[in-house]
């Protein structure tokens, strides 16, 4: 069997691509150059009586910067949909286009959903009137779903743990020697020097990212507001304490935090399963109050509320932090926790202390922002409104300065999760915390490097990975402040 190339038959468009690149590039290069030597362009008067800053030298540069630019988007696109519809035909790009066509089809349903329904989805219809918004969603989007239809087995190629023979660093698109049913002829992005699969490993790696990420900043979250809301409105001792507590924790390095989180010794003593005992309780917390307060004036539907939610919470949080019957397990003591029959999930030990330690290096740093925006919203009329009809603190806190509070925090949301992906990488690189057989971005491209200057395609594609997942994020996040500002 033939080793498949980049292009395969598509390659006609290669010479297109190159074009519309170098186009974009050198009108960028002149784009900038002008903003700094030549003077502003006037203003000219349109027909229609607008007025059009576009004439002069200025304006051609950022005509051609967009035009080249959508030239390029649309060979891109090109390269996509010929490769979807030929497959290995059009090499190395084809079939990993068409492996991907599960997430090419959940990404133009949701976005023509979104598009459509937008006027009713509040802020996040917003965000698509922001191109810069609508690149960064598709971006997280797309990793997200390849992520869940990666762990369905619906996109990879190979097990991403299995090793065959002869395929020990391989370039991209080499053939497998010995193709058994149903097994995939090619490794599509190479293999890695135990014989694996990059392309799978990626696919797979990017699920270890969505099932930690987002949920680790959720919960570090949790802690932050039910800690900074109560902080920032008393004020007093209690924001004295609080504080003191964050800025001690936020004194140390964070990777020198993380070491001593998942070091061998640490995890033996049980200290990071008492955190996560310590910290996973919060959100029952919050979520008692917040209905609590909500519903306090109609006890007949409260009582029957919380018991049930606060039922359901409980389960889970038992479920989280029990691990084989025991919420710790060391080699001297156990203590007793959910017994398995009634055990949602176990989480194994390297993710659970990776968790703990995401959420409490993140929680000192959200309860600082929550603070600062208790503080400042506390001051406002429709606070001491509701003080004057007589609402309890809680519910001015939950129901008034909360809300008022989304934006920065969902800004801020969106930046943590790629600082907590960076952080994960980070871990994996170092070999801290998850197995070492994991698939996860980090570890792939610590067993890379040790090879990167004889071969680039281990560690390429999942550093590659790792940036454009943050670069989304950082979009999203600039987009959902672009239009949060607008309300």
């Amino acid at each position: 069997m033939e080793p498949l190339t980049w292009t395969g038959s598509i390659a006609f468009l290669n010479p297109l691509l190159m074009i519309s690149l170098a186009a974009m590039l050198i009108s960028i290069v002149v784009w900038i150059l002008g903003s700094i030597v030549l003077p502003e362009a006037p203003l000219s008067i349109n027909v229609d009586g607008t007025l059009n800053a576009n004439a002069g030298l200025r304006g051609l540069t950022q005509s051609a910067l967009r035009y080249s630019f959508m030239a390029s988007v649309a060979v891109t696109l090109a390269y996509l949909v010929l490769g979807i519809l030929m497959g290995t035909s059009a090499g190395i790009i084809g079939a990993i286009s068409r492996q991907f066509l599960p997430v090419w089809l959940s990404l133009i349903i949701l976005f023509a959903m979104s598009i459509a329904f937008k006027r009713r989805l509040g802020l996040y219809g917003k965000l698509f009137d922001s191109p810069i918004g609508m690149i960064g969603f598709g971006l997280v989007m797309f990793w997200v779903f390849t992520g869940i239809f990666g762990a369905m087995d619906l996109i990879i190629t190979h097990d991403p743990l299995s090793q065959l023979s002869g395929m020990k660093n391989k370039v991209p698109g080499t053939p497998v020697p010995s193709t058994d049913e149903g097994q995939y002829a090619w490794y599509l992005l190479g293999g890695d020097n135990l014989a694996r699969d990059v392309f799978s490993r990626m696919v797979r790696g990017a699920w270890e990212v969505v099932k930690i990420a987002p949920f680790a900043t959720i919960f570090a979250f949790m802690v932050g507001i039910t800690l900074g809301l109560p902080a920032g409105y008393y004020g007093g001792r209690l924001d004295t304490f609080l504080s003191f507590l964050a800025n001690l924790i936020l004194a140390f390095p964070v990777i020198l935090l993380f070491y001593l989180l998942v070091t061998p010794e640490i995890v033996a003593t049980g200290v990071p399963n008492y955190m996560a005992a310590v910290l996973f309780v919060f959100p029952i917390i919050f979520l008692a109050v917040l209905l609590n307060s909500r519903f306090y004036t109609r006890p007949n539907f409260r009582t029957p509320l919380l018991i049930g939610v606060l039922g359901v919470a409980l389960w889970f949080y038992l479920s989280m932090i029990s691990t084989g019957g025991y919420i710790i397990e060391t080699e001297t003591y156990r203590i007793w926790g959910l017994p398995t029959y009634l055990d949602l999930f176990n989480i194994p030990g390297g993710i659970l202390v990776v968790f703990v330690s995401v959420v409490f290096v993140n929680s000192p740093t959200v309860f600082r922002i929550v603070r600062g925006l208790a503080l400042d919203i506390k001051t406002r009329d429709y606070v001491a409104a509701a003080q004057t009809r007589g609402e309890g603190p809680w519910y001015i806190m939950l129901w008034e300065i909360l809300p008022n509070a989304r934006g920065p925090l969902i800004v801020d949301f969106c930046l943590r999760i790629g600082y907590t992906t960076i952080l994960l990488g980070t871990l994996g690189f170092f070999g801290l915390g998850l197995p070492p057989e994991s698939p996860d971005w980090g570890s792939t491209i610590n067993e890379g490097r040790k090879l990167l200057s004889i071969y680039l395609h281990p560690a390429l594609p999942p550093a590659l990975a790792l940036l454009s997942l943050v670069l989304g994020l950082n979009l999203l996040a600039d987009g959902l402040r672009e239009e949060s500002l607008k309300d």
